[in-house]
C-alpha cells in the first residue's frame, strides 16, 4: 500500500508553463477591455455631455437673435435697441361719396390727381333734384299769395271791427251784434296766422329742395390725393349701401401729411418706449435710405391675441416716396443715442 504523501503527489496537477503563460495573457486582456471601456465611456461624456451643458447657451442666442424680430416674446438684444415692422397708414382718409342715391353723371378726377378741400370731383344727374327744388319754389310762391290775402283781409277787418266796439260802448249794436264782430274778426286774424305758418313752411321745404340739389354736387374734404377711383359716369351712387349695381364710393382720398407708421410691439418691451421717443423708419421699398421719426401715442390697449401693443410712429420728416400701406421697419432709438 502507498504512503499517504505519495497518494498526495499523485493528485496534484502538472501545469504546463505554456498554459501558465496563456492564463497571464487572458489576464491582461481583460484588464485592457476594462480600460478600454472606461476610456470610450469618458469620451462620450466630453462629447455628449459638454453638448448637452452648451445647449441652454445655444438656446439663449436663438432668443437674443428672435428678440429683434416684431412681436417676439424672447429677451431683448443685448444692445438694447428694439425693432419692429409695420405699414405706413394715413390717418386721414376717406371714401368720398355723395350725400344722396343717384346716378354718376360726371366724375373730374383721376387716380393720382392732387385735389384742394371743396374743389367738385363729381356730379350726379340733377333731373330729380331740379324738378323737386321746382316743386318747391311753386309751393312756396303760392304760401305766399295766401299769406299776402289773408293780411289784406285782416287789415280790412281791423278797423271795421274797431267801429263795431265803439259801437257796443256807445249802446248803439246789441252783445249780440258784437259778439258776431269779434267772432268774425278773430277768424280773420286766425287765418292770417295759419297762413303765415303755412308759408313757413313752405319756405323750409324749399331750403330743403335746394340743399338736395347741391347734394348732387360732390366735393373733396379736404387737401390731399386721389388714391382709388371706384366709379364710372352712369353707375348708381349710393351713401347707404351698395348692392350689385349700385357703388357706395365714388373715390378714396388720402391727406399725404398725415402718412404715419403703424408697429406692433411685445407687450414684454413695452415699457421701453415712450411718447416723443426718437425712432428711425426703413422703407422695405428702400432699404439705404434712414429716415428720422419719434413716436407718436403708444395706444392705450393690448392685443391678446398676439400679446402686442400698437405704436404709432411720425415721420419728422416728409419724402414723397413714402406711400401708404408699405412695409417699414422701426428702430426705437435709447436715450442714448
Amino acid at each position: 500500500m502507498d504512503a499517504p504523501a505519495s497518494l498526495v503527489d499523485k493528485l496534484r496537477i502538472d501545469r504546463d508553463p505554456v498554459e501558465e503563460g496563456t492564463r497571464h495573457t487572458g489576464w491582461m486582456l481583460a484588464s485592457a477591455v476594462v480600460i478600454g471601456a472606461l476610456v470610450g465611456a469618458a469620451g462620450v461624456w466630453g462629447l455628449f455631455g459638454r453638448k448637452a451643458i452648451a445647449e441652454p447657451e445655444t438656446a439663449s442666442a436663438r432668443a437674443n437673435v428672435k428678440a429683434a424680430q416684431p412681436g417676439s416674446t424672447a429677451p431683448a438684444p443685448p444692445s438694447g435697441q428694439l425693432e419692429a415692422s409695420g405699414y405706413v397708414v394715413a390717418r386721414r382718409q376717406a371714401t368720398v361719396s355723395a350725400k344722396v342715391t343717384g346716378k354718376l353723371a360726371e366724375i373730374y378726377v383721376e387716380e393720382g390727381q392732387r385735389v384742394d378741400a371743396n374743389q367738385i370731383i363729381a356730379r350726379l344727374d340733377d333731373t330729380n333734384a331740379r324738378a323737386n327744388e321746382a316743386v318747391a319754389v311753386a309751393q312756396m310762391q303760392q304760401a305766399e299769395a295766401m299769406l299776402k290775402s289773408a293780411t289784406v283781409a285782416l287789415d280790412d277787418a281791423r278797423p271795421k271791427f274797431a267801429r263795431q266796439q265803439k259801437q257796443f260802448d256807445a249802446g248803439v249794436i246789441s252783445a249780440q251784434g258784437f259778439d258776431d264782430a269779434r267772432a268774425a274778426y278773430n277768424a280773420v286774424e286766425t287765418d292770417q296766422f295759419v297762413k303765415q305758418r303755412a308759408a313757413e313752411v313752405a319756405n323750409a321745404t324749399l331750403l330743403v329742395a335746394r340743399r338736395n340739389h347741391d347734394d348732387i354736387v360732390v366735393r373733396a374734404p379736404f387737401d390731399g390725393v386721389v388714391t382709388q377711383k371706384a366709379a364710372q359716369p352712369g353707375e348708381m351712387i349710393s351713401p347707404v349701401s351698395a348692392g350689385a349695381f349700385t357703388r357706395s364710393g365714388i373715390c378714396t382720398i388720402v391727406d399725404m401729411d398725415s402718412l404715419e407708421v403703424e408697429v406692433d410691439v411685445s407687450e414684454n418691451f413695452i415699457d421701453r418706449i415712450r411718447d416723443g421717443q426718437a425712432a428711425v423708419v426703413r422703407l422695405n421699398a428702400y432699404q439705404g435710405v434712414d429716415i428720422p421719426a419719434e413716436v407718436i401715442a403708444v395706444v392705450p390697449t393690448a392685443d391678446r391675441s398676439k400679446a402686442t401693443v400698437r405704436v404709432r410712429i411720425g415721420f419728422k420728416r416728409k419724402d414723397p416716396r413714402i406711400l401708404p400701406e408699405m412695409g417699414a421697419r422701426v428702430s426705437f432709438l435709447s436715450a442714448k443715442t
